[in-house]
C-alpha cells in the first residue's frame, strides 16, 4: 500500500506587503438628536461631516482582523425650525425659544466640532485587494474644538423677508468638552453605511436637554 505524500492542506497564506497601512476615512450622514423635549423643533436635513487620517494595524494570527487608529475632525450641523439657540446668553442654561410667533431667522443651525481620535476592530473579507465585505466596529473620543450657531435671513411670523443677512455666535460654555461616540459600519470595498452614536450629552448636566447625536450615512475609506 502506497505511502501517501504529506500535503500542504493549510489555509493560503495572506500577504499584505504590497498593501498600504495608511488611508483616508471620509464620512457624511444624515443627523438627529435623540433626548429633545417636543418643545424644540428641529429642522431638516441635520448632517454630520468627518474626516480622519489612519492606519491599520492586521493581527498576525488572522489577517483578516485588523485594528484601525488615527486622528482627525469630527463635526455635527444641527438644524432647527423657527428656534433661537441662546448660545451667547449669560443665563445658567442654554436656552431653545420657539419664536413661531414672532420675528425670527428662517434658518437657525448649531454646529459643533472635535479632534477626533478613532479607534476600530475591523474585518475584511479579502485583505489583500480590499474589494470584498468589511465591517467594523469602534469607539471615537473628542475633545472639543468650537460650537457656534448661524442665523440666516430675519423674516416675520408670517415667512416674508424683512432683511437678508446672517449672524453668528460662537460659546463653548454650555457644552461637553469631551465626547464618546459608538460607531458601526458595513460596506463593500471602499464604500460602507456607517452609524454612529453619542453615548454622551452634547451639553452639560443640567443646562439643557440631554440631546445626543446619532448619525446613519455613507463612508469612504481606502481600508
Amino acid at each position: 500500500m502506497a505511502q501517501e505524500n504529506g500535503a500542504n492542506t493549510g489555509k493560503k497564506k495572506i500577504d499584505l506587503s504590497n498593501r498600504p497601512n495608511d488611508h483616508l476615512v471620509i464620512q457624511f450622514g444624515h443627523t438627529t438628536w435623540t433626548g429633545v423635549p417636543d418643545t424644540i423643533a428641529m429642522g431638516k436635513f441635520s448632517k454630520s461631516f468627518n474626516v480622519y487620517f489612519m492606519f491599520d494595524f492586521p493581527f498576525k494570527s488572522n489577517p483578516k482582523m485588523s485594528l484601525g487608529a488615527g486622528v482627525g475632525i469630527g463635526s455635527d450641523h444641527i438644524r432647527f425650525s423657527k428656534v433661537n439657540v441662546g448660545i451667547k446668553e449669560i443665563g445658567s442654561t442654554l436656552r431653545f425659544t420657539n419664536v413661531r410667533d414672532t420675528n425670527h431667522y428662517k434658518k437657525t443651525k448649531l454646529a459643533t466640532s472635535y479632534a477626533e481620535v478613532p479607534l476600530e476592530l475591523r474585518y475584511s473579507a479579502n485583505p489583500e485587494t480590499g474589494k470584498g465585505l468589511k465591517f467594523g466596529l469602534g469607539v471615537r473620543v473628542g475633545a472639543l474644538i468650537n460650537a457656534h450657531t448661524r442665523n440666516v435671513d430675519w423674516q416675520n411670523r408670517n415667512g416674508n423677508l424683512i432683511n437678508e443677512f446672517s449672524v453668528k455666535e460662537s460659546s463653548t460654555r454650555y457644552f461637553n468638552k469631551t465626547r464618546f461616540v459608538g460607531t458601526f459600519r458595513v460596506g463593500y470595498g471602499n464604500f460602507s453605511i456607517f452609524s454612529s452614536y453619542q453615548l454622551n450629552p452634547t451639553l452639560r448636566d443640567g443646562v439643557g436637554p440631554t440631546a445626543r447625536p446619532f448619525t446613519l450615512g455613507l463612508m469612504l475609506s481606502g481600508l
